[in-house]
Parts: structure tokens; sequence; C-alpha cells
């Protein structure tokens, strides 16, 4: 669906690191957050720096007043600013935005933009969020592969349902992708989504591709992820078979 050489300009180590590693919340003993006022003005001006500034402070702030002009600025012509209104909108999520993220998502050429967009899907907890979130697992680039295998997790607190269609694609992703960070992130997100699930028969299969994971994935990483999922959902078989299998020096 995509070219990987769109992600060309990034770093290749930041390309593979999780949104939710990266907008953690910043210290006000570390850098004193921006005024809101002063910053709001900022987001119509004519100047791309002084859109860019104002978008990148709405990463920080909790301004519902910002999130038209955030939603404004996913179409501006300057890749930066678009990204810097993606992430910040997943600081501020809103209901409205929802849509227009979502077009942004089908139609903008840079993965850097894209990246930030899945990320601001998955923490606006939205249901409109789940099928754009499987598409990009499937189809994208592997940088917003991996952003989007998070982004599933956020389904725990949408509904039920949501959680159902949100487990195959994970699985499918977890035995299927070519890269490792993807599946570890698919394993991080299956366990999140168990641990709302009754013992039924989608939890059952999930259990069953983590252990798989664990026990069979080529990467260690992976299979430290899995057993980790296992571990917090707590599924008695999930535990005995990591017994199991690290008595036996399997893995």
């Amino acid at each position: 669906m995509y070219d990987d050489d769109d992600l060309s300009v990034l770093d290749a180590e930041l390309d593979l690191e999780s949104p939710l590693d990266k907008m953690g919340d910043v210290s006000e003993a570390e850098v004193p957050k921006p005024n809101p006022d002063a910053m709001l003005a900022l987001l119509d001006a004519p100047d791309n720096q002084q859109r860019m500034i104002a978008a990148r402070a709405f990463c920080e702030l909790e301004d519902e007043r910002a999130i038209p002009y955030l939603i404004t600025l996913l179409k501006d012509v300057c890749p930066l600013i678009r990204v810097s209104a993606a992430y910040a909108l997943g600081r501020n999520p809103s209901p409205e935005a929802v849509e227009p993220l979502i077009i942004q998502l089908n139609q903008d050429w840079n993965g850097y933009v894209r990246k930030g967009i899945v990320w601001a899907l998955g923490n606006c907890r939205d249901r409109r969020s789940l099928e754009p979130l499987i598409l990009s697992l499937k189809t994208d680039i592997s940088a917003v592969r991996l952003w989007a295998a998070s982004a599933l997790a956020q389904m725990s607190e949408v509904s039920y349902d949501a959680i159902i269609s949100a487990i195959p694609p994970l699985i499918e992703a977890l035995r299927q992708d070519p890269i490792a960070a993807v599946r570890s992130n698919c394993a991080w997100s299956i366990g999140q989504l168990c641990r709302e699930l009754p013992s039924n028969v989608v939890y059952a299969t999930a259990i069953d591709a983590l252990i798989e994971a664990f026990a069979e994935d080529e990467e260690m990483g992976v299979r430290e992820d899995a057993k980790l999922s296992m571990l917090k959902v707590g599924d008695p078989r999930g535990l005995q078979v990591i017994e199991q299998i690290e008595q036996e020096g399997l893995v």
C-alpha cells in the first residue's frame, strides 16, 4: 500500500519506537509548559514556524479550545505541522477529531504523519478508529504497523465488540509480521485486551497465539513480550506452559 522509502528522512531507530514510549507527560520541574492562550493565538498564524511551535505546544497542553485549529492543521501543506497536529490531537482526544484523523490517515503520503495519526486514533478510544487501525496494521509500512499494534490495545476501553474485533488481526500480525518489534507490540496488545475478556473462544485463541510466540518465535524479545503478556493476564494454562518450557530449557 505504501513505499518504505517515504520514511527515508527519519532516523532508522526512531522508526521502530512506540508512540506510547515517546508521548509521556513532561515533568513541570524540567520544562515550564507554554502559555495556552499565547499558543492558541499562533495556531492559525501565517508563519509556518509559529504554527508548528503552537501545535507542538499542545502535545503537552490539554485545552479543548485548540481542537478545531488542530483539526485544520492536519491538512497543512507542511508535514512537520501535520505530524505535530496529530500528536497534539492524541494529547487532546476528541470525538470531533476522529473522522478528520481517519481521512488524513487514508491520504497522507508521509509515513511520519501516519505514525502520529495512528497514535492519536488509539488515544481517541473510539469505535470508528478500529477498522483504520486494523488496516494500518495489515498494509502500512513497518513503522506505522508498529504503532497501530500498540494503538489497538486502546480498544480495551471502547467496548467488548471492539476487543473481539481487534484480537484476530493482532494474532495474525504476531504470527506473520516480518518485523520483530511489530510482533512484540502485538503480543503486548493481545495481553492488554485479554485482561478485559471472559474465558471464551476468542480469549483461548489469543492465549494460544501468545503460547505459540513464546515457544516458537525466532526473536528473544518477542518471546519475552509474549511471556510477560501471559504473566500479566495470569492465565493458568499459559503459566503452566511457561513453567514447563523453562524447566525443559526450550527457550
